[in-house]
């Protein structure tokens, strides 16, 4: 019998695997490779964090403002006031992404449960990633390939940085073994996981209860007018119940920890 070439099979064919054809194959890829690897770091669940890849730490935005020529342009000092005020989601994300780790350290598993995991970005992905790396934990980075942003910071574990090129998969995974997830000031990617996972939620489609914390009440008051939407009817008035919103470290923590304890949530959500 003659030797097969492995350039004759398909799955090692570059062309066949990016080809129209392959699509299902590639989804797939993006649903077994992140499972094989949730599986052998034994990852039962997860804490996501969702929010802006453009805040910057304290320390950086301290440094660009101290930068600054005497004669710079108005607009570019007002960007970097701004940035500096936003900076305190950077360090709150960093603060409460070490808390859940700790918290979770403690609970004394045979599985790792509740590790922080973010889109694997800069901004407030990096800041969750690197919050849990400090208290000592693993955490998840689930990065996607874009062509203006760098994926995978330096904080996210060893073997848990997984790059998707299909969002659509990448989000799947956010929410598959989420058992909470906290969203802080961000742009259009933030709003659309947010709005993706409320609708979710509001349709049953995810039918558990997770809390969800909306993390900044200027922020999220001022973006999204949900009382209007209950007044015109376009949502119910207890859909506001399927989100929290939260101004400080503390009550996010407290809300999230308090809401996981008491209705032992377990398994994945689909």
């Amino acid at each position: 019998m003659a030797k097969i070439d492995e350039k004759d099979r398909f799955y090692y064919s570059k062309d066949f695997l990016a080809s129209p054809s392959g699509r299902s194959v590639r989804i797939l890829s993006e649903y077994y490779g992140p499972y094989q690897r949730l599986q052998r770091n034994k990852i039962s669940d997860t804490i996501v964090f969702f929010g802006s890849a453009r805040t910057k730490s304290r320390d950086d935005a301290e440094k660009a403002l101290a930068n600054l020529p005497s004669n710079a342009d108005k607009k570019i000092l007002r960007r970097c006031k701004i940035d500096l005020k936003m900076s305190r989601y950077y360090e709150e994300t960093r603060e409460l992404a070490s808390k859940f780790t700790l918290w979770s350290k403690n609970l004394k598993e045979s599985k790792h449960r509740y590790i922080v995991c973010s889109g694997g970005g800069p901004g407030i992905m990096e800041a969750s990633n690197r919050g849990a790396s400090e208290a000592g934990g693993i955490n998840i980075g689930f990065t996607i390939s874009l062509p203006h942003e760098v994926s995978g910071n330096k904080w996210i574990s060893n073997d848990l940085s997984m790059k998707f090129h299909y969002f659509f998969m990448r989000k799947f995974w956010f929410l598959y073994l989420a058992k909470a997830l906290i969203v802080l000031p961000g742009g259009f990617g933030t709003l659309d996981e947010l709005m993706e996972l409320l609708t979710l939620l509001q349709t049953e489609k995810i039918k558990k209860r997770l809390p969800i914390v909306l993390h900044g009440k200027e922020f999220w008051e001022k973006v999204v007018n949900w009382e209007y939407l209950v007044e015109i009817g376009t949502i119910s008035p207890e859909d506001l119940d399927l989100f929290h919103i939260s101004d400080n470290v503390e009550n996010t923590y407290k809300y999230v920890t308090d809401f996981i304890s008491e209705n032992e949530l377990k398994g994945p959500n689909f």
